[in-house]
C-alpha cells in the first residue's frame, strides 16, 4: 500500500533532493507518494508544518531551531533528521553599490574578509543606510551575513537595514529600488545578476564552507508516531541525494527544477549552481566553485548536532535568545542523527561515528571514523579561520567583539 506524504517547499535549487525523489522514482520504490506543495514564503511554510497541513517541510535550519525554542510565532517542537543540502547562497548588491568595491568580482569572491572591509567602507558612501534583503530572520544566510558584516566592524542591527522578503521576490524588489541588495539561495542571485541590476559580492560557500542550510523538518510528535514511514522517506531521499550530486545528472536535474511547479527559472541559471559555476557579473566568465551546493557527498545529509549548536551560538550572539544550558540542549536536540542512523542502517552509505564535531577545523579532505565504509569530510573552514567547539560555546562567543 502506498503512503501519501505532503511536503512543503520553496522554489529554490536546494529542493532538488525532494523533487528528484518524486520524479526519478526513489520515493515510489519505498512505497511513498510525495505531494510537494510549492509555497511562497518561509513564514507560510512554517505555519503549514506547525498546523499539520503538511507532514514535512524543506526548511531553513535556523528556523527549525527557532520554532522549537519559541522564537518564531507559534512554538512547536520540530525535528530535523536529514539535511537537504549545504551552501548554495549568494550575496548580490546593486551594480552601483558594487562599483565601490574591488573592481574585479572574481577577487571579491576569493577574499571574503577583504571584501567585507570594502563593503564597510562603501556603506558610508551610499545614498542611504543600505537595505539588504534576507529571506527570513532565522535563515542560515541571514546569520552568515551578520557574521560576515561584523567581521569588518559593521553592526548589522545599526549600520544596515535587513528587510525580510521571500526569495522569489528579491529580484523584483531590487529592480524597484526597495532594497540595495540581498542574500538568498539560488537561482535568485543569478537571476538578478543576469538581468544586469546586480553583481555578486560574496557566496555562502566562501563564508562557511559546507555551512548548514536546509533540513527536512517534521513535527516531533509526527516523527515519533511514524517511525517506519520516516525511515522509508529518508532512504528514498538518501538515494535521491546521491543522484542529484552526480555531475552526469546535473543537466536533467536542472531541467526538472526549471519546471514551473518547482523553481520556474531558466534551466541554465539553475544548472550553473549545480555545476558550481558562478557568474559574478552579467556577461563575464563563470568562476569555478565546485562546492557551491552539495547534496550527498561527504555525508552532507547527516544532521550534525554541532551545527545546530552553531546556529544556537549565533542566536545568542545577536541577542535573539537568552543563553542557558537548557536552551542549548533543546537547540541541539532539533537535529536527529539517531533517526538518520536508524533509517539508513541497512544502506551502504558511510555513517559518521560521532554526532558532533569541531566546526571549521577541516582545512583539507579528511578521513574520519565511520560506522560503515570510508568517509571523507571536505574542508569546512569559516572565512575568518575561527573554529567552533560545541562544548565551549561561551569561549567561542567571548572571542567576538561585544555587540551593542
Amino acid at each position: 500500500m502506498t503512503t501519501n506524504l505532503r511536503i512543503a517547499f520553496l522554489p529554490l535549487d536546494d529542493v532538488a533532493v525532494l523533487a528528484a525523489a518524486r520524479e526519478r522514482g526513489f520515493a515510489e520504490e519505498e512505497g511513498l507518494s510525495l505531494d510537494l506543495v510549492r509555497t511562497t514564503s518561509w513564514a507560510t511554510l512554517r505555519d503549514r508544518l506547525i498546523y499539520g497541513q503538511v507532514q514535512a517541510a524543506h526548511m531553513l535550519a535556523p528556523l527549525a531551531v527557532a520554532v522549537t525554542l519559541g522564537l518564531s510565532q507559534q512554538p512547536a517542537a520540530l525535528a530535523a533528521p536529514f539535511k537537504l543540502g549545504v551552501n548554495g547562497n549568494m550575496l548580490v548588491m546593486a551594480t552601483e553599490f558594487a562599483a565601490a568595491l574591488a573592481p574585479d568580482p572574481v577577487a571579491r569572491l576569493a577574499d571574503p574578509l577583504g571584501t567585507a572591509h570594502d563593503f564597510a567602507a562603501a556603506i558610508g558612501l551610499w545614498r542611504r543606510k543600505p537595505v539588504i534583503g534576507v529571506v527570513h530572520r532565522f535563515s542560515s544566510h541571514a546569520l552568515m551575513l551578520r557574521y560576515w558584516l561584523a567581521s569588518a566592524g559593521v553592526d548589522p542591527d545599526r549600520d544596515v537595514v535587513l528587510r525580510v522578503l521571500p526569495p522569489s521576490l528579491t529580484g523584483e524588489a531590487l529592480h524597484a529600488g526597495e532594497i540595495d541588495g540581498f542574500i538568498a539561495g539560488e537561482p535568485w542571485g543569478s537571476a538578478a545578476i543576469e538581468s544586469g541590476c546586480a553583481e555578486a559580492v560574496a557566496i555562502g560557500e566562501r563564508i562557511w564552507r559546507r555551512g548548514v542550510e536546509k533540513v527536512l523538518a517534521f513535527r516531533e510528535s509526527w516523527l515519533d508516531e511514524n517511525p517506519e514511514v520516516t525511515d522509508r522517506l529518508l532512504r528514498a531521499l538518501a538515494r535521491s541525494a546521491v543522484w542529484c550530486d552526480a555531475p552526469e545528472n546535473h543537466d536533467a536535474l536542472a531541467e526538472m527544477l526549471a519546471e514551473e511547479r518547482y523553481v520556474g527559472q531558466p534551466t541554465e541559471l539553475i544548472a550553473r549552481a549545480l555545476r558550481g559555476q558562478i557568474v559574478p557579473r552579467a556577461g563575464e566568465n563563470a568562476v569555478p566553485s565546485p562546492d557551491f551546493l552539495l547534496f550527498s557527498r561527504e555525508a552532507t545529509p547527516f544532521p550534525w548536532r554541532s551545527q545546530a549548536l552553531w546556529i544556537y551560538s549565533q542566536l545568542v550572539r545577536w541577542n535573539m535568545v537568552d543563553p542557558s544550558i537548557e536552551t542549548a540542549a533543546k537547540a541541539a536536540a532539533v537535529f536527529r542523527p539517531d533517526i538518520y542512523r536508524r533509517a539508513l542502517a541497512g544502506s551502504d552509505l558511510p555513517m559518521p561515528g560521532a554526532s558532533m564535531k569541531l566546526e571549521g577545523a577541516v582545512e583539507a579532505p579528511l578521513g574520519v571514523g565511520s560506522r560503515k565504509g570510508d568517509l571523507t569530510l571536505g574542508p569546512d573552514r569559516f572565512f575568518d579561520g575561527r573554529i567552533f567547539d560545541p562544548e565551549r560555546i561561551e569561549d567561542y562567543l567571548a572571542g567576538f567583539a561585544p555587540q551593542h
